[in-house]
Formats: C-alpha cells, sequence, structure tokens
C-alpha cells in the first residue's frame, strides 16, 4: 500500500513556531534537515504529542535521539501491538512505512502518522502483490508465508506472517506435505529451510540491502580479531551461514554464535557474560544493546550497515509531523481485513517473539 496525506505538501523550507521553538527545516534528497535534537526539542516533542494524545513508537533501527523521546521502542510488530493497546488518538510511528501499515492494520481506529512518507524499505519493496500472484498460481496448493517486513497488499495475500523469532514454528506448524512458499528475505528462508529440514519451501530471493552487505569475510575478520567476542547475527544478514560455518569448522567456539531477532539480542544482552560482543545487524540497535547491558562492549561487525530510509526520521520530520499532522497512513479497509487474519494467524500459532 502506498502512503499518502491528505493534507498540503509543505514548501521546500518551513519555518514553524511550535510553542516556546521557532524552527526552520529544509526539505532534501535524505530527508527533512535543519533541527537538532536539542532538550528544548525533546520537550516540544512531548508537549506537542500530549497535545494531540498521540503515542511515540520509535523502531530500534532509529536514531539515537528519537529512540530517546519516544514513549515506546522496539521492532516493528511489537510496536504495532503496543499501538493498538494503548489509548491514544494518534499513533506516531518513527520506522518505515510497512510498519507504520501494519501498526494501521492492527489499529483501525486510530489515525497512524509517519514522519516522512517517503521512508521507505528494500525487504518490503523486493516482492509486490502482483508478483505474488504470479508466483501464487505457479503453485496453488502453497502455503503462503510471509515475514512481517512486508508491504499491507502482500501481507492481505498472505496464508501466515512470521517474525524472525517464530519463523521455524509456523513453517514447522504447517502439514509437511504441504508446499511453502517463504517471502521475501532469503537469508531467513534459507535459516528457516536449515532448521526445519523441509525440501518443499520455495524461497523468494528478496534482501534487505543493509543487512545483505554485512558479508560473511567482514564477520570472520571481526571474529578472528575478537576472539573473545560473542557473536550476536541477525537471521536477515547475509553472515548468517558464514557464521554457523565458522562454529562448524571451530573457528568461533558454537556457544558464542548466536542467530537472533532483535529483541533476542535484548534478552541475550541481558544475560551474556562476554565483556565484548559483535552485533551484525543495522547499527540503530546498538543504542538498545548499551542501554540494556551498559558493562558490555558492543560493536558492529559493519559500521557502515546503517540504513538511510530508517534515518530520514529525523528530529525535523518529527517536528514537522506533529505539528502539521503529517503523514497519514492509508490502507483500504478489504486489505487491512485480510492481512490482519495472515498476522492473527501467527499469533495464534504462539511465540511471535519480539519481531524481527
Amino acid at each position: 500500500m502506498s502512503i499518502t496525506s491528505d493534507r498540503p505538501a509543505v514548501t521546500d523550507t518551513a519555518t514553524v513556531t511550535a510553542g516556546l521553538m521557532d524552527v526552520e527545516w529544509t526539505d532534501g534528497p535524505g530527508g527533512y534537515s535543519g533541527v537538532e535534537p536539542t532538550p528544548e526539542w525533546a520537550d516540544e516533542v512531548r508537549r506537542l504529542a500530549r497535545a494531540r494524545n498521540a503515542t511515540l513508537l520509535a523502531h530500534n533501527y532509529q536514531l539515537p535521539a528519537i529512540q530517546d523521546v519516544a514513549d515506546h521502542v522496539g521492532d516493528s510488530l511489537a510496536l504495532s501491538r503496543i499501538a493498538a493497546e494503548v489509548d491514544a488518538d494518534e499513533i506516531i510511528f518513527c520506522g518505515v512505512h510497512f510498519m507504520a501499515e501494519t501498526a494501521k492494520i492492527l489499529s483501525p481506529d486510530k489515525r497512524v502518522l509517519i514522519p516522512d512518507e517517503r521512508a521507505g524499505c528494500s525487504l518490503a519493496d523486493s516482492i509486490t502483490a502482483d508478483e505474488l500472484r504470479d508466483w501464487k498460481s505457479d503453485h496453488p496448493d502453497a502455503v503462503v508465508v510471509s515475514y512481517v517486513n512486508t508491504t499491507a497488499e502482500v501481507k492481505g495475500l498472505t496464508d501466515i506472517c512470521c517474525t524472525s523469532s517464530n519463523a521455524v514454528d509456523v513453517v514447522a506448524s504447517i502439514d509437511p506435505d504441504r508446499e511453502v512458499l517463504f517471502l521475501p528475505d532469503q537469508f531467513l528462508g534459507a535459516h528457516v529451510k536449515r532448521e526445519t529440514g523441509r525440501d518443499n519451501i520455495h524461497i523468494w530471493a528478496g534482501e534487505c540491502h543493509v543487512h545483505a552487505g554485512i558479508n560473511g569475510d567482514e564477520l570472520a575478520d571481526q571474529a578472528s580479531s575478537h576472539p573473545d567476542a560473542d557473536l550476536f547475527i541477525h537471521p536477515e544478514c547475509g553472515c548468517a551461514t558464514s557464521a554457523l560455518y565458522l562454529a562448524g569448522e571451530g573457528a568461533v567456539p558454537e556457544e558464542k554464535v548466536k542467530i537472533l531477532s532483535t529483541g533476542g539480542m535484548l534478552d541475550a544482552a541481558r544475560e551474556t557474560g562476554a565483556k565484548q560482543v559483535l552485533v551484525a545487524t543495522e547499527i540503530g540497535m546498538l543504542h538498545q544493546l548499551r542501554k540494556a547491558a551498559p558493562g558490555v562492549d558492543f560493536q558492529a561487525v559493519n559500521d557502515r550497515a546503517s540504513c538511510p530510509y530508517m534515518k530520514m526520521i529525523t528530529p525535523a520530520a518529527l517536528l514537522r509531523s506533529l505539528r502539521e499532522g503529517r503523514d497519514e497512513v492509508f490502507v483500504a479497509d478489504d486489505v487491512a481485513e485480510r492481512a490482519r487474519k495472515s498476522v492473527e494467524r501467527m499469533i495464534a500459532i504462539g511465540n511471535p517473539g519480539s519481531g524481527e
């Protein structure tokens, strides 16, 4: 689904008087800029949110300042479930577009805003609804399992959604004689196939360009340079298979290699006995990990693994959204109803974990 606004577009440069703050932002290719995340900015964001009866949700990959000002921080599914439960008129979802759509699907009576409607996702965009329809027509009896990192239209054509925490359980719950179409992430799909041992699972060749760019050579070099460190690897990463290979070859102790969702990383961070952890995921996650376990040295396997779409939710974009009520997310009722069923089936299976 596209994200649109029913309000007039702002000019390239806008001056806004927001309470006690006079600010000016500029709109450019990388998003809205020109506002620094000062304490005054944080106070103004919270004041405006209260005035709108809005709840601020921020994904783990957001800028640290956005995470720190939010009411709740987490992964997309956990935040969407919070959106459905909170007593608020509006949800301000600081993340990318499919996440705001999921919040709208689970909160149809609330107004959902994303601070910059242009914040897309390479993984969600790797399969369209038309492509999924064609794929389903080639496998008419298959069960479609979609990662939550998909558009509302794709979720609406899905039998069961999954997270990285429960993807193995979801696929394992399906009749072993039924074909499975798993989409869109090829690396998570490979992990599921390896864990379940299914031969009748077909995997879409999609990827998150940020996670796919964290490669096995980088991981091997970092593991060699930090032999005492634990490895936290997100299953979307291109290096996940390499991590298991290193453990299998004895290059890294098997107990140090952990394939984890973002929520699983936080749990493991609180429990680890290691003094240092190498983290293979988008670098925004380091902020929450360091807060969860301040005595541990968390380092990125690839310190360039920054999602430009996530970073489009800038301090200026958030202030603009709260001041002007932009950009609103719309999902057609029929699409939302079908998509909601695919998410509810996943929850009924159990162990949705904490999402990506």
